[in-house]
């Protein structure tokens, strides 16, 4: 009964926060965050713990399998598109890599972090499941590491699109390169919204981003710190 009403709460939550964020735009009303935040409140005031949360969290984070399987589809059919652009990308996400990479690491140093932070940090633009991994490797905290990544895909959901709004970068691939190789999961989800080639560009960046992180950080990791 907990889990079913769990997910009652999930699903009220999302599609509440789409209809507040359509009706009232603003980084605030991003449907991850105003869900994230609807969902923690209703179950504090509900007393479910997240041990009873968790079944229902796990349901419907297996339904994320099929969901990044179908993105798959849109790369497919803008195949030519990236084959145009494909050298362009390829420099964009690597710039993209060690701009996040490098960034991360000078602030935690100004900041004089602990190492656990550190770790952490180098890895919070790759999607979870291939951060923790990485993290295993590092030896870093992988809640620590699973709390920064989330964070990191909130900022970019919320902001990303706005940002680049600003710099005046409207071309739909480079759109999605870019909040793709920083946001990953969660900010393509947002690209998704803008269009299929934005929402295309930002799956294959995620992935790409993913598998280049995880190939250099576990070697140059004992120069950082």
């Amino acid at each position: 009964m907990i889990t079913l009403f769990s997910i009652l709460i999930t699903i009220s939550a999302y599609y509440f926060s789409r209809y507040l964020g359509k009706k009232y735009s603003s980084p605030l009303t991003n449907p991850v965050f105003l869900s994230t935040i609807i969902i923690i409140f209703l179950l504090v005031i509900s007393h479910i713990s997240f041990n009873e949360y968790r079944p229902a969290n796990t349901i419907m984070t297996f339904l994320l399998g099929p969901a990044t399987v179908a993105l798959a589809v849109p790369i497919y059919k803008n195949r030519e598109l990236f084959a145009k652009y494909i050298g362009a990308a390829s420099i964009g996400i690597i710039i993209g890599i060690l701009t996040t990479v490098t960034s991360a690491i000078l602030l935690a140093k100004v900041l004089q972090l602990p190492n656990i932070f550190i770790l952490g940090l180098t890895v919070k633009s790759v999607t979870v499941p291939v951060a923790t991994e990485i993290g295993k490797i590092i030896h870093g905290n992988t809640s620590l590491i699973a709390a920064y990544v989330i964070i990191t895909g909130m900022i970019g959901a919320m902001f990303g699109s706005k940002v680049l709004n600003l710099f005046k970068i409207d071309h739909p691939f480079a759109r999605g390169l870019a909040i793709g190789t920083i946001a990953h999961g969660i900010g393509t989800a947002e690209a998704v919204k803008e269009g299929e080639v934005q929402g295309a560009v930002a799956g294959a960046a995620m992935g790409i981003a993913a598998v280049l992180t995880s190939c250099i950080i576990p070697y140059i990791i004992k120069y950082i710190l």
